[in-house]
């Protein structure tokens, strides 16, 4: 099994890791794009102003820029404790047991615009670049999806078993999944109090940090779609193949209020 996460804006600094070591990294055919994209982003990074345009930066997030200047000798942390904000307060790697964390470096995978997927256990620095930045306009090199939509198809085609996928539409767009069975894309769904469905919007990302934590904590390797929708339905999950046979369906109470009482809802 293989859980595909988006990766987050907000990160972590410091690290108790040596400096990003490409050999160290799982994926190892992605090898090759990694060097390529990490040259653009260091040609990038020696000009300022051409790099607040680039990554789309705020007046105030001028110093993501030094994030990146600084991504071969800063230190590393695992991938799942990298990244902050909804989703991966929601997962809450800090507390995952040893055996878990062992569970979902074999088994869950954040997919970054910097170094394609990476394992939860992956070490990496802090850095700056989305899924959309245009690193062609200052270092004359591909599109970000030209570059990784096909090396990170590849990966997926060659991975065996289930595969659900929680990315974002624009990271998906960055390494398209197979078209093949147990392979899923993950849709939260909310159902207010008159039985209504709709996108759920707001707690998405929480929603889906929950699950993913659920998953790490039974510690099973789902092999099918049916393993997984029965592990769900035991307990009390509203999962299930949506009318296209194509994507998974999570749907969850309707909750107003703060985020907490969502958390209580899925757990």
């Amino acid at each position: 099994m293989l859980i595909l996460l988006p990766p987050s804006e907000t990160k972590r600094d410091g690290g108790a890791g040596d400096p990003l070591a490409l050999g160290t990294l799982s994926f190892g055919q992605l090898t090759p794009v990694r060097r390529s994209v990490l040259r653009a982003v260091a040609a990038l990074s020696r000009n300022r102003e051409a790099s607040i345009r680039a990554l789309k930066l705020g007046p105030k997030q001028a110093g993501e820029v030094d994030r990146n200047r600084a991504i071969s000798k800063a230190p590393t942390m695992a991938a799942l404790e990298r990244y902050t904000g909804v989703l991966y307060d929601a997962l809450d790697a800090p507390a995952l047991s040893a055996g878990q964390r062992a569970f979902a470096n074999e088994n869950v995978a954040v997919h970054s615009a910097l170094l394609g997927l990476v394992a939860a256990g992956d070490d990496i620095p802090a850095y700056r670049l989305s899924f959309d930045s245009r690193l062609s306009l200052a270092a004359g090199v591909p599109t970000l999806k030209k570059q990784w939509a096909p090396a990170v198809a590849q990966v997926l085609a060659d991975r065996v078993g289930l595969i659900l996928d929680l990315r974002s539409e624009g990271y998906a767009a960055l390494g398209p999944t197979p078209a093949r069975d147990h392979v899923h894309y993950i849709r939260v769904l909310a159902r207010d109090a008159s039985g209504n469905v709709r996108a759920l919007n707001h707690f998405n990302k929480q929603a889906k940090g929950l699950f993913t934590r659920a998953i790490i904590e039974a510690g099973v390797d789902f092999a099918t779609t049916d393993e997984l929708l029965d592990w769900a339905r035991d307990e009390g999950y509203d999962l299930s193949v949506a009318a296209d046979g194509g994507e998974l369906e999570l749907v969850v109470p309707e909750v107003a209020g703060e985020p907490g009482k969502l958390m209580a809802v899925l757990r």
